[in-house]
């Protein structure tokens, strides 16, 4: 707690994620855990404009009263191209991301610096929670004289531990396959995330990290890698997970409920299907009609997001992901009423996947929504795509033991046949395997939601 006559809402806090919707999101459900704890803590959350927009149009599981508690900044950036994403790139990294993260790392350090210089004059101490790729976060914080400094890391605690030990012991020990998370990248990013936004720098130089990370998903990781930074004068405070942990059926107060609750509502207990493959991940033309294919002939209930990834700035977005699917999604809608729904814009993913009717969520098991499955006790049917998703992938199927493998990130290549799907879809659904997987998961979003996490630790530690 805070010293007497040194109040807790003299110390801020800059939230300062990194400009992409899975960090955004993260950092913002950070932002509003802070500014609603009964610590009375000033938060700031500080990104450019259109990302600012970004996350507050797309946050779920809060109400619209919540977004008040939060001081929101313009870090005001260069213009950026923000071309639309390209399905037949032969790699699926989110290249087309490349402009408006480059324009971010040049130029969003000057008036973040701004932004600390005022609020260092008016408070006792100034806490920076940024993105791990946010190096130049960490070192303004650094040059404050009341400032200091904590990653946020938006990855499993498991990658991180893994980046520091590539053969750890929990490796042998539980059968898992670890590639570095630069096999699943492009050269391109490498260049910029080591030498432009020196991301590695950030924990080396930071007070400690945060971590999206539950101790009943990745306990022993946890304990490793706490010990290890440990011996560096660090702390490791695994404060997830991070999103809202909503009751089954609940709805935001304050914000219109999508129709697509209201159909989950008619649908039996378990029964439904949830397919959405995130933000940065766009399906071949080919592999989506033979994803369209698979709900079709298996007479499987569905909610099904068909959207590209998102623009650098998804404002501009003119629509072309959805009319390149226009024909396919008329007559698949048509062949489909009744069985499934189609959502092309943005989807409620955290109320699908708290409501009752929801059985499963076939992923490109973003750390994001693999978390937000996990603890609503959702197995996961795992089609990875880049970045961290292939250890994502792996921890879900093998070490969770809560998921079932779509599609090995090794056939990125390839398009994926209907009766492939179909084959993991009818085993998830309705097998004693799938049975066993699926009850495996209720087990651990029950274990997520009843364990205690580090956030009042964090409080403590920065209003000391």
């Amino acid at each position: 707690m805070a010293e007497k006559g040194n109040p807790a809402n003299k110390v801020a806090i800059v939230a300062v994620p990194f400009p992409a919707q899975g960090h955004l999101n993260q950092v913002l459900h950070l932002s509003l855990q802070l500014a609603s704890s009964s610590h009375g803590l000033a938060v700031h959350y500080a990104a450019p404009a259109p990302q600012l927009r970004q996350a507050r149009a797309r946050v779920h599981g809060w109400d619209d009263k919540a977004l008040l508690s939060v001081q929101f900044h313009d870090l005001g950036i260069s213009t950026y191209v923000s071309p639309p994403p390209d399905p037949t790139a032969d790699t699926p990294f989110p290249s087309h991301l490349m402009p408006l993260w480059e324009a971010y790392t040049a130029d969003a350090r000057a008036p973040l610096s701004a932004l600390l210089d005022e609020l260092s004059a008016s408070h006792r101490r100034v806490v920076v929670v940024c993105d791990t790729i946010n190096s130049f976060a960490v070192e303004e914080a650094a040059r404050l004289p009341n400032g200091e400094a904590f990653p946020v890391s938006c990855v499993a605690v498991s990658a991180l531990a893994l980046h520091i030990d590539t053969g750890h012991r929990l490796l042998r020990e539980n059968g898992l396959n670890h590639a570095p998370l630069e096999t699943y990248m492009t050269q391109e990013f490498l260049d910029y995330a080591s030498e432009r936004a020196r991301a590695s720098e950030s924990i080396l130089s930071g007070a400690g990290i945060l971590a999206n990370a539950s101790r009943a998903l990745e306990g022993d990781f946890i304990d490793d890698l706490a010990e290890t930074l440990a011996a560096g004068g660090k702390k490791l405070f695994a404060i997830g997970p991070l999103n809202p942990l909503l009751n089954t059926g609940s709805s935001e107060q304050g914000r219109r409920r999508h129709e697509c609750l209201d159909w989950l509502d008619r649908q039996p207990p378990d029964s439904v299907l949830y397919v959405s493959f995130g933000t940065t991940c766009s399906l071949r033309v080919e592999q989506v009609a033979e994803l369209a294919a698979t709900l079709r002939g298996s007479k499987q209930r569905f909610i099904w997001v068909m959207r590209d990834a998102d623009r650098g700035n998804i404002f501009t977005d003119t629509g072309e992901g959805e009319t390149r699917h226009a024909k396919l999604l008329s007559e698949f809608s048509k062949q489909t009423e009744g069985t499934g729904m189609v959502i092309t814009g943005w989807a409620p993913q955290l109320e699908i996947l708290a409501h009752g009717a929801t059985a499963a969520f076939m992923s490109h098991c973003g750390w994001n929504s693999t978390m937000e499955s996990m603890s609503h006790g959702k197995p996961i049917l795992a089609w990875p795509m880049h970045s961290d998703q292939p250890w994502d992938a792996e921890l879900v199927c093998k070490y969770f033991k809560a998921g079932l493998l779509v599609r090995p990130w090794e056939k990125h290549g390839e398009v994926l046949p209907a009766a492939t799907i179909q084959e993991v879809i009818k085993k998830m659904m309705a097998s004693d395997e799938g049975l066993a997987v699926r009850q495996r998961a209720k087990a651990l979003g029950d274990a997520v939601r009843s364990s205690r996490n580090d956030l009042e630790d964090f409080i403590a530690h920065i209003t000391r």
